[in-house]
């Protein structure tokens, strides 16, 4: 029997998405997001949302533009302390001896050594209570080559992404395959 909790902020798996701004003084700046996840097809669209009391809050409505780094297993207390430190008091890539680079097409910076990155423009907001959600159509995705596969494809196993466990606020790794979408769950593979 299940039992109710009560309405809360916990969804499996929640992404840890690393947000790249410049601030008003073209100072890079990074800010840890938990609220995210791909929101349309066509255009391919991202969306993620921060409360209006943020540096990068503010940082993103100036430019209307924002990378999203996606850290490996290897980086978790980097993306850990990004969450717990503001842009307004010290810069994050300087502290931890991180690389920013400037995206040619959108103004903001990405983590030279996260393993994947995909660089936004801001194509729609709007206020949801706490929160605003950002709206940023996907211009282009960068992957280190050691995180593609045979096919030049990004591959989870390579770029080992981690998750979030808002209930008991711990980060998890992502585990093995459990079989091919749109095929393990094929008519004939189950028993009816």
């Amino acid at each position: 029997m299940k039992k109710s909790i009560g309405a809360q902020t916990i969804l499996y798996p929640t992404p840890v998405l690393i947000v790249g701004v410049y601030d008003k003084k073209n100072q890079p700046n990074l800010m840890t997001v938990a609220w995210g996840g791909i929101c349309n097809s066509q255009p391919p669209s991202v969306a993620i949302s921060l409360r209006e009391a943020t540096y990068t809050y503010g940082c993103l409505t100036a430019h209307q533009g924002f990378t999203i780094n996606i850290p490996s297993v290897d980086q978790v207390k980097e993306a850990d302390y990004v969450g717990m430190s503001s842009g307004r008091s010290v810069n994050k890539f300087d502290e931890l001896k991180l690389t920013p680079v400037k995206s040619t097409l959108v103004n903001a910076p990405y983590i030279q050594e996260f393993p994947m990155v995909l660089e936004c423009k801001v194509v729609h907001t709007f206020k949801l209570g706490l929160h605003t959600q950002f709206v940023g159509e996907i211009l282009d995705i960068k992957v280190d080559e050691s995180g593609l596969d045979s096919q030049g494809r990004p591959d989870i196993e390579r770029i080992r992404p981690f998750c979030y466990a808002p209930g008991n606020q711990a980060y998890y790794a992502i585990g093995p395959c459990l079989g091919q979408a749109f095929s393990i769950g094929r008519r004939d593979t189950i028993q009816f």
